[in-house]
């Protein structure tokens, strides 16, 4: 199989562009992709750990990264993907309802708080835009998240996001995503939340 390029191509590219070359990919045979930087390594490696796959890269002249992705074969009726079901958190501001913004910034802490609170926690929490500064250094719900990620909750910053506030350096709890993974979790959400 080719090289798909998709260097100089942003978040979620990458991934969709991977994802549609593996459902035509034999098993076994390689996916390679060119990218021009780790955010998108590290979402196609997430991706391809996400799916069970073989996945590998290597450092290229002129700072590329290309990586490969061996194919497998889909489960009967997977579609090559899980669906989880769980509860979705979707937090796209670090604040809650519209109106004032310090009542609220007192909101969603009392909301995040109040997840930790629950028989079971959300499966997934998701930020983007401004929802991003919840999940970095110097926000007041930090010690609740991390007490939500230790009872197995998944926590997931846009990276395109954090790019965008100049916050990728400073992320203090979960993990940096693609919005190709944020679409699928909120598609397969058995029930959701939009903060």
């Amino acid at each position: 199989m080719d090289i798909i390029n998709v260097t100089g191509k942003p978040c979620p590219i990458p991934v969709i562009e991977a994802k549609k070359a593996l459902r035509k990919a034999a098993a076994g045979e390689q996916v390679r992709v060119l990218v021009d930087n780790d955010i998108s390594r590290q979402n196609l490696e997430k991706m391809a750990l996400g799916m069970g796959l073989p996945c590998s890269h290597e450092k290229q002249n002129g700072g590329n990264i290309l990586v490969a992705i061996t194919a497998a074969e889909a489960p009967a009726g997977s579609g090559g993907a899980a669906v989880s079901g769980g509860l979705v958190v979707a937090a796209g501001r670090n604040t809650m309802g519209a109106g004032n913004d310090e009542l609220g910034a007192i909101l969603v802490k009392g909301f995040i708080y109040s997840l930790t609170e629950l028989d079971t926690p959300p499966e997934t929490l998701l930020f983007f835009n401004s929802g991003v500064k919840l999940t970095t250094e110097g926000s007041n719900v930090i010690a609740d998240l991390k007490t939500l990620e230790s009872k197995g909750t998944i926590i997931s910053s846009c990276g395109t996001c954090l790019d965008f506030y100049k916050l990728k350096e400073k992320l203090a709890v979960g993990n940096v995503t693609n919005m190709y993974a944020i679409a699928s979790a909120l598609a397969e959400a058995g029930r959701l939340i939009n903060l």
